[in-house]
């Protein structure tokens, strides 16, 4: 399997650099804590870079492959940077009959992605999940953290409003802030 591309910024490829060996040195360099590893390496970067992979199969003496094997056989872990807004869209059986597929293409319209995919600004990315636990709000979408039970297609747009309200407050805040 081929390293999946993303291109890193330097502050990224600086931290993974940086912090990486501290990561690697918390575990015995044995095979059987290559998810432990891996699971570490996603909590600090949030997905589990190429280089990253890399340096654990190095550090553990182990083929790229195999790593990648481990990684891609469990569901857990993620090969692409997520989102600034983190968008899961539950798949489970109520949130299926009640139309989460329906909400969940209209996340994907709207971004212009597919689910399990980050847009290219990593503003946002989309997961299809199994059940969240939320069934007598089905359909359900966790935005953040938060539970939006009772989804309708008109809340989908709902939240971008929301996003882009923020995300201008936030710009507001940057330049009172730059000009105080």
């Amino acid at each position: 399997m081929l390293a999946p591309h993303v291109d890193l910024t330097e502050d990224e490829l600086r931290a993974i650099k940086e912090e990486l060996p501290g990561i690697l040195r918390k575990f015995d360099k044995h095979r059987s804590n290559l998810i432990p590893l891996l699971q570490a390496v996603q909590e600090r970067f949030r997905y589990l870079p190429p280089l990253a992979m890399q340096e654990v199969a190095r550090y553990l003496d182990i083929s790229l492959s195999e790593v990648y094997g481990v990684a891609t056989f469990y569901n857990q872990f993620r090969f692409y940077p997520p989102g600034r807004h983190e968008i899961k869209v539950c798949m489970g059986t109520a949130c299926h009959v009640a139309g989460g597929d329906i909400i969940l293409e209209n996340f994907e319209r709207r971004l212009g992605i597919k689910a399990g995919q980050t847009t290219p600004d990593r503003e946002y990315s989309i997961e299809r999940v199994a059940c969240v636990g939320c069934c007598a709000l089905a359909p359900v979408a966790v935005v953040d953290d938060n539970v939006v039970g009772h989804m309708q297609p008109s809340k989908v747009e709902g939240l971008f409003v929301q996003f882009e309200i923020q995300r201008q407050q936030e710009e507001r805040a940057r330049v009172e802030k730059a000009s105080a």
